[in-house]
């Protein structure tokens, strides 16, 4: 099995598509249990004019189409940034078995910044969270990219 290390930096790649597309880099990998990647994807909702298409929406997606399965049991998904509210919860219904993400969102991060969405009791399915995986690499794509926004 590879390292979450090597899956997160293809994370970072999808992360450096959305960047050259003018979107804000996120990218976000889905890998199966025997440890393929079944999707990757990156943010794209200014583009596709979609404000759900979040990284980690699209990853999943694609990873239910590859498996044939909305339920991606055994799967993990890498993400660079800490996932959103609407992202949180499409991690617990696609039953996700881990959530590994790079740099946390302190202002609407829902894993562990701002609230901890995945570990409610309410929910009949938890998820194992891993943070801060390549957490610098990440933090230094989005603040260039807003930095370039701002000049």
């Amino acid at each position: 099995m590879r390292s979450d290390e090597f899956y997160m930096h293809r994370a970072l790649d999808q992360a450096h598509l959305a960047f050259a597309a003018g979107e804000v880099p996120v990218g976000a990998v889905v890998v199966d249990a025997a440890g393929d990647i079944v999707a990757a994807a990156h943010n794209a909702p200014i583009g596709s004019c979609d404000p759900s298409a979040h990284a980690e929406v699209r990853a999943l997606r694609e990873a239910g189409r590859t498996l044939g399965n909305y339920r991606l049991d055994g799967c993990t998904l890498y993400v660079t940034l800490e996932p959103c509210m609407m992202c949180a919860g499409a991690i617990v219904h696609a039953r996700l078995a881990r959530l590994v993400y790079a740099a946390a969102e302190p202002r609407t991060g829902m894993v562990e910044s701002k609230a901890n969405l995945l570990a409610q009791p309410w929910f009949n399915h938890h998820v194992e969270v891993t943070s801060g995986v390549l957490a610098a690499p990440s933090k230094k794509l989005l603040k260039a990219f807003f930095a370039a926004r701002r000049s």
